[in-house]
C-alpha cells in the first residue's frame, strides 16, 4: 500500500506507532494513533514520550507538505520543539492531531500541532524546522 508521504516510506517509528495519516496537504496534516499497551507508563496513561513522538511525526508531515516535489533534494527537519501536556489518555483511546503551518521564512519554519483525545486537548506542540539538503544513504548508516 503507498505511503501518503514519501518521508514515511522508511519511517519504522510511525510504523511501529501504527500512526493513521488522515490528510497531508499544503501546510496542513492530520493523523491519529491508537494507544496501545506498549504505549502506556508506570501510572497507566499514555506515555509524554509517545504524544511527543505522534505530534512530531505530524509535525514533520505538516512543514515537509510544502514542496512535496522537492523531497529528493530538500527536506525539513527540526530544529527544536516545545510540548504543553494538559491532560493524559488511556490505553484503546486514539489521539488525534492536527497541525497548521504558522509561519514559513527563509530556510525556517514554525508548525502548531494540536493533539487530542475524544475532543478533549490533550497537548500543545510547537516545532521549529529548518530546511536541509537530505543525508545521503551512506551518511545515514
Amino acid at each position: 500500500m503507498a505511503k501518503p508521504h514519501p518521508m514515511l516510506e522508511r519511517d519504522y517509528a510511525t510504523e511501529w506507532m501504527d500512526l493513521n495519516v488522515l490528510e497531508v496537504c499544503q501546510g496542513y496534516a492530520l493523523a491519529e494513533m491508537t494507544i496501545t499497551r506498549d504505549m502506556l507508563n508506570g501510572f497507566g496513561i499514555v506515555h509524554g514520550g509517545m504524544t511527543f513522538a505522534f505530534a512530531d511525526t505530524v509535525f514533520a508531515l505538516t512543514v515537509n507538505s510544502l514542496n512535496p516535489e522537492e523531497f529528493s533534494k530538500k527536506i525539513t527537519v527540526s530544529s527544536g520543539a516545545d510540548i504543553n501536556y494538559v491532560a493524559s489518555a488511556r490505553e484503546g483511546q486514539t489521539l488525534r492531531a492536527e497541525g497548521k503551518l504558522a509561519a514559513s521564512y527563509g530556510r525556517n519554519s514554525l508548525v502548531d500541532v494540536t493533539v487530542t483525545c475524544e475532543g478533549q486537548l490533550i497537548a500543545e506542540f510547537r516545532g521549529r524546522g529548518r530546511t536541509i539538503t537530505p543525508p545521503t544513504a551512506s551518511e545515514g548508516q
